[in-house]
């Protein structure tokens, strides 16, 4: 019982150490974000696109901003954004989404040649 106990204690101090200020998502309707940085535990979201009307656009935007990026000499693969309170998760697997930076992320997109395709639709 003793042993449970310090047990407990140990992973209620690694929790705790490891806990910092979530990153939230920006929540404004129709904008389309990417998360540049985050320095000192504050995230930096740049504007991509405007009057954006859904995820799967925002994705798009991201998607042709990371592409151009490679194109041009760039290494980085994967990239962050978000809509509308949502993180959106881009690199070569497709695109991944969560209502959290660090939470669970689900599939969204799939690449399907050069355009991006809901998971499940026959590619």
């Amino acid at each position: 019982m003793r042993r449970l106990a310090i047990l407990l204690a140990a992973a209620a101090a690694a929790a705790l150490a490891a806990c910092h200020p979530a990153i939230e998502a920006p929540g404004a309707s129709g904008v389309c974000y990417h998360l540049a940085a985050i320095e000192n535990g504050k995230p930096k979201f740049n504007v991509v696109a405007q009057n954006v009307p859904d995820m799967e656009h925002c994705a798009a935007h991201l998607e042709a901003m990371r592409v151009r990026f490679l194109s041009l000499g760039g290494s980085i693969t994967n990239i962050v954004g978000s809509y509308q309170g949502n993180f959106l998760f881009l690199g070569p697997d497709g695109v991944f989404t969560s209502d959290s930076y660090n939470g669970p992320r689900y599939p969204f997109l799939v690449h399907s040649g050069d355009a991006l395709v809901p998971v499940g639709s026959g590619q």
